[in-house]
């Protein structure tokens, strides 16, 4: 299992995470919701490794190997993923050789032919147009089509636990029911989903195992897919009081 014990993060001396611990199992789905300012995205890039956001106390084990103090790329190859809220845009680097050089990294050896039709297919899933493939990274896509490369990484990649940052964002309604789709997909009985958003939307179409409140950087409540529904119809506030 992916384990948070008792979390401490800060980011230019200022302490963002107070003691955040949670455990998710292969196969299950957990929402982090809260308002803006909570330390959701805050929580994500820590737990992914980024030098900015520095662990003070506590810890993060990945199958029960301490992950807290390794490298970004060491933590990626032991099966940790991470969906951008703003994705990077890369200039000349095609979509497909990002993918591609990313499989190698990680040592999942693949044949040319099997990734090309393994990449045609997952781009068919999500509607996108096959020449979305030679295009640099997020190099002028919009909202939606950034966080259609994320979710056709997620495919391609196939890691062992995901933190999925606020994937719904920028997405319309049809765009938003094939992102949903993907995610169940790719989560199936083996993958660990952390999934961070604001609105209970996509939640209607991937109901979470447990659904986590942050606020202040603590959570403050947990609960089934109900708590989610209870924050659309009443707001934060009334859940932190």
């Amino acid at each position: 299992m992916l384990e948070i014990e008792n979390l401490h993060v800060a980011a230019d001396g200022k302490e963002i995470i107070a003691g955040v611990s949670l455990k998710i199992r292969p196969g299950e789905t957990h929402t982090l919701m809260g308002p803006n300012g909570s330390g959701k995205s805050s929580l994500a890039l820590a737990l992914a490794g980024h030098p900015r956001y520095q662990i003070t106390s506590g810890k993060v084990l990945l199958d029960g190997r301490n992950i807290t103090k390794i490298s970004p790329d060491k933590r990626a190859k032991l099966g940790l993923f991470l969906a951008w809220q703003h994705p990077v845009a890369v200039p000349g680097v095609s979509v497909a050789n990002f993918l591609r050089t990313s499989l190698r990294g990680l040592k999942k050896e693949i044949s040319a032919t099997k990734f090309i039709e393994t990449l045609k297919k997952d781009m068919t899933q999500l509607k996108i147009d096959e020449s979305f493939a030679a295009r640099s990274i997020n190099d002028g896509f919009s909202g939606g089509e950034k966080k259609k490369a994320e979710i056709l990484q997620l495919e391609i990649l196939q890691p062992k636990y995901a933190i999925l940052d606020e994937t719904d964002s920028g997405l319309d309604i049809d765009a938003l029911k094939l992102v949903a789709t993907a995610i169940k997909k790719a989560a199936g009985p083996g993958v660990g989903i952390l999934l961070i958003t604001h609105y209970q939307r996509i939640l209607k179409y991937i109901k979470p195992d447990q659904v986590h409140v942050l606020i202040g950087g603590e959570i403050v409540k947990s609960g089934d897919y109900r708590l989610a529904e209870e924050i659309e119809e009443k707001g934060y506030q009334a859940i932190e009081v």
